[in-house]
């Protein structure tokens, strides 16, 4: 059986999207579009030379403008701090009183939790809000008024 240069590409390109889906490599994905890019060159009728360019142009430049397009993205909070990840980040809990040591009992969500002091907050009693919750603690910073 002999195999044309199209069906070479496209089978690496088969190949490229199998092993991205079993190990979620994203980048693989631009990889293949670049080893399809070589397969539609191959049926133009192009020779090797210009196949291997074509595969590498299309495949580089489509990985470099993905990286490009991720790097430029804002990075998002880390998970004990992101909203999105953790639906406690922002809620409000009343302060009667901080210990010595900077943590204190609140209720919250029919419960009593242990909170601390956000880093660089001044110690006062009233409205918190959660800012971050790390293990079962709570980390509690003061609301602003408005």
């Amino acid at each position: 059986m002999d195999l044309s240069a199209a069906t070479f590409w496209w089978v690496a390109a088969g190949v490229a999207v199998a092993v991205e889906l079993a190990t979620g490599t994203f980048y693989l994905l631009m990889i293949a579009l670049g080893l399809a890019g070589a397969a539609i060159v191959a049926m133009l009728g192009l020779g090797l030379t210009a196949q291997i360019v074509g595969a590498a142009l299309i495949g580089g430049g489509a990985t470099a403008l993905w990286h490009r397009r991720r790097f430029n993205q804002p990075h998002s909070a880390p998970a004990r701090e992101n909203r999105d990840v953790n639906l406690d980040i922002g809620e409000r809990v009343n302060v009667r009183a901080w210990s010595s040591e900077g943590t204190t009992q609140v209720q919250y969500r029919g419960s009593t939790w242990t909170a601390r002091l956000a880093p660089g907050a001044a110690p006062a009693s009233g409205e918190h809000l959660v800012s971050a919750v790390e293990g079962n603690w709570l980390v509690l910073t003061p609301r602003a008024p408005h």
